[in-house]
């Protein structure tokens, strides 16, 4: 498998549980410490997988070495605008 369509997979299967967790029952109500917790975490790595392949895609759009970009910290990335 390509290395985006890699990065997509696993920006399907996080975004699957951010929705799961988004709607199990406590959800609505603040839902405990650790899906809060869990859900935080998945948000960030989110974050950072999508600016990892716009990196990838920017690369080999300007005819540089896609394999080249790297994972940005989360510090990073959770300050970029949308």
């Amino acid at each position: 498998m390509e290395e985006n369509q890699k990065i997509l997979h696993r920006i399907t299967e996080m975004a699957q549980e951010e929705r799961s967790l988004r709607d199990s029952p406590g959800a609505g109500r603040g839902g405990g410490d650790a899906e809060r917790v869990r859900l935080g975490l998945l948000e960030r790595e989110l974050d950072q997988c999508w600016d990892l392949l716009r990196q990838r895609k920017a690369r080999a759009e300007f005819g540089q070495n896609p394999d080249d970009a790297h994972v940005r910290p989360r510090s990073v990335v959770e300050h970029y605008a949308s």
